[in-house]
């Protein structure tokens, strides 16, 4: 995400709320309990119950208040718990089985690694008022030890270590306001997930390892120049020419997909262009993405998808479709040019994020290995 195009395009005030907590919406309290309605209305003394009901006028009462939660929700209607149960907290990494690695291994025939990450450094593009500085205090730091006179040297670090560079996307990095609350991956509530020291939920030390099959999509290569246009919107049209182009199989379940747009070239070259805007996948792409069960959605620009997308009233959609309400992640600032210029479309595809507990994403150096 980039603050230029936030502040101009979408105002974060107007999504202010009620300082009262709203009450638990009821369909998120049954998952927590393990009870659910719909069993339970199935019984006979609940039928008369809610006869009486509606010759009291509750039940209109009732159903009327359960139309007033949906409608808060801009989704309109509950995407949890998950498909690995109301406590999880890892999301699509669940997807990496011994048999996918297995796979995924299958796929190495010569052995090279490609580095996809970006080299953190001073001067990179940032989001907002994130920052990015590393110090090298003193220098040496210390020492010298014992008769040889070692030497040592250590670096201080401050910024946003998960969102900036080459930047892992948790699950609680994105929530959504539904009603007077935020609510995030697998219904978790701001209550249960915020912390100043960290997030109480969906930290990413909850994820694990990734080591899987990787698909590059070469949007870029399918429509030809030096980048796409800012603003581009990846269609399913674009993604079936692209495989077919490559001969590619389409991806499957705990598959990573990398989307190479171009725009990543603009890095430390250009960053204000680069920060402008940026091509990539729209909400029918990303919905594509959650029918075929990816793990992780990688691009080579620090959106995660086009901006400002389908709708502009909706900006960063695909986060809240692939990470807040399927647990898919979503992998910004990746370095794709070398793997496309081997045409390296299929290959085991590792990325281990940190295991900083309750952080919102993690940096690192993810790998292709063809």
């Amino acid at each position: 995400m980039q603050s230029g195009w936030l502040s101009e395009e979408f105002d974060p005030t107007e999504l202010e709320t009620s300082k009262e907590v709203e009450p638990e919406a009821p369909e998120a309290a049954e998952e927590r309990s393990g009870v659910s309605r719909r069993r339970f209305l199935q019984g006979g003394f609940v039928a008369g119950v809610a006869t009486g009901m509606a010759a009291s006028g509750m039940l209109t009462a009732h159903q009327h208040a359960h139309a007033q939660a949906a409608a808060a929700n801009p989704f309109g209607k509950n995407w949890w718990p998950s498909p690995w149960g109301p406590t999880d907290e890892a999301g699509a990494s669940n997807r990496i089985t011994p048999a996918k690695v297995l796979q995924a291994s299958r796929l190495i025939k010569s052995g090279k690694i490609y580095s996809l990450g970006r080299v953190y450094e001073h001067g990179i593009p940032l989001f907002g008022n994130r920052h990015f500085s590393l110090m090298i205090p003193g220098g040496p730091t210390g020492g010298p030890f014992g008769t040889a006179k070692l030497m040592y040297n250590d670096e201080m670090f401050s910024g946003e270590i998960g969102q900036v560079g080459t930047q892992f996307d948790g699950l609680g990095h994105i929530g959504t306001i539904i009603g007077n609350d935020i609510v995030y991956y697998n219904g978790f509530k701001q209550s249960e997930v915020g912390g100043t020291y960290g997030l109480q939920k969906l930290g990413v030390h909850n994820v694990k390892p990734f080591f899987t099959r990787g698909v590059l999509i070469d949007v870029l290569a399918l429509r030809g120049g030096e980048r796409l246009p800012i603003g581009y919107v990846i269609t399913p049209a674009d993604v079936q020419a692209a495989l077919k182009r490559q001969g590619t199989r389409e991806p499957g379940e705990g598959d990573v997909v990398l989307w190479r747009t171009g725009h990543g070239k603009l890095w430390m070259k250009d960053n204000a262009e680069f920060n402008k805007g940026a091509p990539g996948i729209g909400v029918t792409v990303a919905k594509w993405l959650i029918e075929r069960k990816v793990c992780i959605s990688a691009v080579d620009h620090w959106a995660g998808e086009a901006v400002p997308g389908e709708d502009k009233d909706r900006p960063f959609e695909c986060h809240q479709w692939l990470i807040n309400m399927n647990g898919i992640h979503i992998l910004e600032n990746l370095d794709l040019e070398k793997l496309a210029a081997e045409r390296a479309y299929e290959f085991a595809f590792v990325f281990a994020p940190l295991p900083l507990k309750g952080a919102t994403g993690s940096p690192g150096n993810p790998i292709a290995v063809a």
